[in-house]
């Protein structure tokens, strides 16, 4: 999901799955080899990742679980939404939607860990529940992939946002990912400052209230920095 301009408007795109665009999965479909291919892909990017699936600790010493998303995180993902204020889910969504669709959800919690990731927190005192997460997405242009994140309200000025959006760019580097774009209401100051802590801006545009932004990640620091 994530801003484009249509007719001079920033408007809300959801990103389809690369089968439905034609040239991606769908069409592999009747070749069980290929099928096989693809899920050693997943399987071998998602192994990558495993450093990336531990407890952190946030600035006040709370601790929280990052990990990669999964497929059955759908359901957490449509209550991660109808926990964001108003506020957060224009900053997010561009767009304050009553509920998160399920088909949007499920989308974007089935990933191939290399091309397509997310990564998601939950609360130590509630496993089943996620209160931050942050991914990237082909952005069109090869080489270079689109990042957004959202934190839950109650979990937001605790240094997570940093956190996260830090372990996201370097997951991205292990994939082989450096370039990246990001889509960010011009108020929302917090986002564009977080970007330019951790990345090195090489491109900047405001149209209609929407900042559009290319850049590639700062050298890699530890997450408690």
């Amino acid at each position: 999901m994530d801003c484009r301009k249509c007719r001079g408007r920033a408007t809300l795109r959801l990103d389809v799955p690369s089968g439905e665009r034609g040239g991606g999965r769908r069409e592999l479909s009747g070749r069980p080899a290929a099928k096989r291919d693809i899920a050693e892909a997943v399987s071998d990017a998602a192994e990558r990742l495993q450093r990336f699936d531990r407890t952190i600790s946030l600035r006040d010493g709370t601790l929280v679980r990052m990990r990669p998303i999964r497929a059955d995180d759908a359901a957490r993902l449509v209550a991660l939404y109808d926990h964001l204020s108003r506020d957060s889910r224009y900053g997010r969504f561009f767009s304050v939607m009553q509920r998160l669709p399920p088909d949007w959800a499920r989308f974007h919690a089935d990933v191939d860990y290399e091309s397509r990731l997310a990564l998601v927190i939950e609360s130590s005192e509630d496993p089943d529940t996620l209160i931050a997460v942050a991914r990237y997405e082909p952005a069109g242009e090869p080489g270079v992939a689109e990042v957004a994140f959202v934190v839950q309200d109650g979990w937001q000025d605790r240094g997570l946002g940093t956190v996260l959006f830090n372990e996201l760019l370097a997951a991205a580097r292990l994939n082989g990912i450096r370039r990246f774009s990001a889509w960010v209401l011009a108020d929302n100051r917090r986002m564009l400052d977080l970007i330019a802590r951790l990345g090195e801006v090489s491109r900047r545009s405001i149209d209609q209230g929407v900042v559009e932004l290319s850049f590639t990640a700062r050298p890699e620091r530890s997450s408690g920095s």
